[in-house]
């Protein structure tokens, strides 16, 4: 028989409880101000779930009554510089931050009504909950995206799991500014199994992140029960696994968890890395509003009793009683004192009475807000040295492209301390797989940062540095596929992050990615991502076709204060081309592009590899075409003038792509021609595009499913014939001349 030995894990797993002693040794002014939040979220809630049952709360309404004792207990010991991220039931954490940043010690809430900045907190956020103008997002949150940075709440996000590798990311600005701050990321027993979670433990435990990942956890995912989650219900104990200590309590004794984030902030704050509590909780309602749960047949009306029996607010003032440090009667009218508060503040958001209550109609955001800050006003680029080749002061060369893209980076690493680059490899192979960051882990090993392979979790945690701001992450997806496995960061985090919270925040973030159609990797390797990203507005997107134009649009992309994604193309990456020789600090303005080749017969629409392609075609047949490489792709990007000007010119049109035409970039910007300039066309807008599958690995297929020479040839032709102007015999032998 084999010999088997007990494996421990690292780090320790406790069950953590609270002891009439405990309550003592807290003291009164302490367990006052448990109390003082407890009764404000409380009141909060009801006030809340009451204009939720008046059709008042347009969306969910997703009540923490019966939770408020983790948050309380855990946020007690925060300051303002330490952060929180929060779920779609985050109403309390979000109240009790705020509370902690503007309350003074010094207000006895037993003598005195809350005071006026209490009120206006509470105010600002039952707004923000309605969708109203005054709210801290301007109305574009409400009940699931409450955000105030000053008081390091950073967001509460709608998708579970969505808002834990941006609290990564803020604690790694923490880390790295080694002022001892640290962060709280609070999500439910449902997150634990979303992929995001996971993956963001096993980064915070790599690096030795200063947060704490705190689960609620209440037993449901909306009526699914834990038990049909997951098979160990005891969900601190994936600790473990990632060598990450974790604690267990009793989330209804704020106590308790206070003293659970006690430890976990003595872990943290002494660069031990991160810490897990697990606070078990229970919500008195449904998933969201007023209707128990128990009415919805998922539990009991005699479990649901059984917990409100637990009530942290009862449990608190009865320990209070107890020790003689607070009346019933104080109580009651610290309760009163918070109420009153409420009931003013809903008066001032809205008026009639009973079925004809309302919101006051001035305090709804007014219409055309509706777009304002989908990105930024590029403000930031007053005063920068724009230049284009022709115009360049500075010498040029020739250089490989893939050497321009490790030149600049390296250039920006020099002069700006903030910028780090992170991905799979890109500290090894001489520069990641294709030589993109060549040389900068030598001369910045601090800056150049490895990742495991776990594309959600390390693109949403450099979303976080981002938002953050107090440095500027480089994040290379190593195909532009993988966009797909990190999709939720990337684009329902970090490309609606500035829009969602109010359109005032900044999210200077850079997304390296290649386009590998033709190098036989097949159809998960080979995307072209513009179609993608055009596709969230929150994106700017470039793709230079030059060394020259890739050093000035990397350097306005660091530049930028929006997220920007800067394709490449690896049919580029071993091409010569100018480039600077010494000056690689001019920029090249996002939204311009550049008419590559004059001609009068038609315009030519193109971009990234397909640029030169379309140059070479062009010469090779003889015709008169005018090309334009288009350079930016955002919808904000496309630079209408010089696109209007060339089709006044030419009357006629064509969008070149490379890729198939599924996820096809060139139909928005077609139908957007066809509406802008339909009088100036004499044909409708052709497209020249691969087939409708992905490229696949047969070298006969992927060939037939993308664009090369051949079919730029046959477009050209097309366009001629189509315009009626006859096809000369030498380009009808180019149209229709092998693929050299």
């Amino acid at each position: 028989m084999p010999t088997t030995t007990n494996i421990q894990y690292a780090e320790p797993w406790l069950e953590v409880a609270s002891t009439p002693q405990d309550w003592r040794n807290a003291g009164q002014a302490n367990l006052l101000r448990i109390l003082y939040y407890l009764h404000v979220v409380r009141a909060f809630e009801e006030a809340v779930l009451n204009l939720e049952k008046a059709g008042l709360v347009h969306g969910p309404a997703h009540s923490s009554i019966g939770q408020e004792g983790g948050a309380v207990g855990s946020i007690m010991l925060l300051n303002s510089d330490d952060m929180i991220t929060g779920s779609h039931r985050g109403h309390h954490q979000f109240l009790v931050k705020g509370m902690r940043h503007i309350d003074s010690p010094e207000f006895d809430p037993r003598k005195t009504a809350l005071p006026e900045n209490v009120k206006t907190f509470l105010y600002r956020t039952l707004a923000e909950i309605l969708g109203l103008a005054d709210g801290f997002c301007r109305g574009r949150g409400g009940s699931m995206h409450l955000r105030w940075v000053e008081a390091g709440a950073m967001g509460t996000n709608a998708i579970v799991g969505g808002g834990v590798p941006i609290a990564n990311g803020l604690a790694w600005a923490q880390k790295r500014r080694n002022k001892g701050e640290v962060t709280f990321t609070f999500f439910g027993d449902g997150a634990m199994n979303i992929g995001a979670v996971p993956e963001s433990m096993n980064l915070a435990a790599l690096w030795n992140l200063p947060i704490c990942f705190f689960v609620e956890n209440n037993g449901y995912a909306v009526s699914t029960t834990l038990a049909e989650e997951t098979r160990e219900t005891r969900l601190s104990s994936r600790g473990g696994a990632y060598g990450i200590p974790a604690y267990r309590v009793d989330g209804m004794d704020p106590m308790a968890v206070l003293h659970a984030s006690q430890m976990a902030l003595e872990h943290m704050r002494s660069g031990k890395g991160p810490a897990i509590i697990e606070a078990m909780v229970y919500r008195y309602f449904h998933h969201g509003g007023s209707i128990p749960g128990s009415a919805f047949g998922y539990r009991s009306k005699d479990e649901e009793s059984s917990w409100t029996s637990k009530d942290p607010i009862e449990r608190t003032v009865q320990q209070m009683v107890k020790l003689k440090w607070l009346t019933e009667e104080e109580n009651k009218t610290i309760r009163q004192h918070c109420v009153d508060a409420m009931q003013e503040i809903v008066t001032r958001l809205t008026e009639g009475e009973g079925s004809k209550r309302r919101i006051r109609p001035e305090l709804w955001p007014k219409p055309e807000f509706r777009d304002q800050g989908l990105r930024g006003d590029l403000s930031e680029f007053a005063g920068v040295r724009f230049e284009e080749l022709e115009t360049a002061t500075g010498p040029v060369e020739n250089m490989k492209f893939i050497d321009a893209v490790a030149k600049v980076m390296a250039r920006r690493m020099e002069t700006d301390e903030r910028i780090f680059c992170m991905g799979e490899d890109i500290h090894r192979l001489k520069g990641g797989t294709n030589g993109a960051t060549k040389g900068l882990a030598d001369r910045f090993p601090d800056r150049i940062i490895p990742t495991p392979i776990a594309e959600q979790g390390f693109a949403g945690l450099a979303g976080g540095v981002a938002v953050e701001g107090s440095y500027r992450p480089v994040v290379e997806l190593m195909y532009s596929d993988f966009a797909l496995v990190a999709a939720d960061q990337l684009f329902n985090q970090i490309g609606k992050a500035r829009h969602m919270f109010g359109g005032d925040s900044a999210v200077p973030f850079v997304l390296r990615t290649k386009c590998a159609i033709g190098t036989g990797y097949g159809s998960q390797h080979s995307m072209d991502p513009a179609g993608l990203y055009a596709m969230w507005p929150g994106w700017r997107i470039v793709a230079p076709s030059t060394p020259f134009d890739y050093v000035g649009l990397m350097n306005s992309a660091l530049k930028c204060e929006d997220p920007v994604l800067v394709i490449e193309h690896t049919d580029l990456y071993n091409t010569t081309g100018p480039g600077p020789k010494e000056d690689s600090d001019y920029y090249i303005p996002l939204g311009k592009a550049k008419v590559v080749r004059k001609g009068s017969a038609f315009t030519v629409l193109t971009y990234l590899a397909m640029t030169p392609l379309a140059l070479q075609v062009a010469e090779e047949m003889g015709v008169d075409a005018e090309i334009i490489d288009l350079r930016s792709l955002d919808r904000a990007g496309l630079d209408w003038e010089t696109i209007g000007e060339s089709v006044r010119k030419t009357n006629n049109i064509v969008v070149l792509e490379q890729s198939p035409l599924t996820v096809s970039y060139g139909a928005m910007v077609t139908d957007e021609i066809q509406r802008r300039f339909f009088d100036y066309l004499d044909q409708p807008v052709q497209r020249i595009h691969g087939g409708e599958a992905s490229p696949s690995v047969s070298k006969v297929l992927e060939r037939a499913a993308f664009v090369g020479a051949e079919e730029v040839r046959k477009g050209f032709a097309r366009m001629m014939a189509d315009m009626g102007r006859p096809v000369t015999a030498g380009e009808a032998q180019a149209a229709n001349a092998n693929i050299a």
